[in-house]
C-alpha cells in the first residue's frame, strides 16, 4: 500500500509540475507619443494585468503614455528614431520581435534603433 501512496504523490507532482509549464505569460510596452518614455512588463498572468504595470512605468515619466502593445509567451521589442517617432514588434525570440519592430519604425522614419527588448518567461 506505501508504494501506492508514493506512486500517487510522484504523479500529482509531475501533473502538478507539467501545468505551471504550461502557465502562459504575458508582457506589455507603454509609450508617450510626446517624451518618447516608455514602460515595461512582462511574465504577468493577464494581459491587463501586463498592460496596466506597463502604463504605471510609463506614467511615472509621462503624462501621456498609452499602451502601445502587447504579446504572450513571445519577446516584445519597442523602436524608435530620435525624432520619437516609434515602431514596435513581437515574436517568439527576440529577433523575430527586433526584426518587425525595426521594420514598422522605418516605414515611419530614419535613424531608428532598438530602445526597449523583453521576452516573458514563456518564450524562452
Amino acid at each position: 500500500m506505501l508504494r501506492v501512496s508514493q506512486l500517487a504523490a510522484l504523479l500529482f507532482a509531475f501533473i502538478f509540475s507539467c501545468a505551471a509549464l504550461a502557465q502562459d505569460y504575458y508582457g506589455a510596452i507603454a509609450y508617450s507619443p510626446s517624451t518618447g518614455a516608455d514602460g515595461w512588463a512582462n511574465d504577468h498572468r493577464s494581459q491587463e494585468a501586463a498592460e496596466r504595470a506597463a502604463l504605471a512605468a510609463c506614467s511615472s515619466h509621462a503624462n501621456d503614455c498609452r499602451s502601445l502593445f502587447w504579446f504572450k509567451n513571445a519577446c516584445g521589442t519597442l523602436a524608435m528614431n530620435p525624432a520619437v517617432k516609434a515602431g514596435w514588434g513581437w515574436g517568439k525570440t527576440q529577433a523575430l520581435a527586433d526584426g518587425e519592430a525595426m521594420k514598422a519604425c522605418r516605414k515611419q522614419a530614419k535613424g531608428c534603433k532598438i530602445k526597449r527588448q523583453l521576452c516573458t518567461a514563456g518564450a524562452r
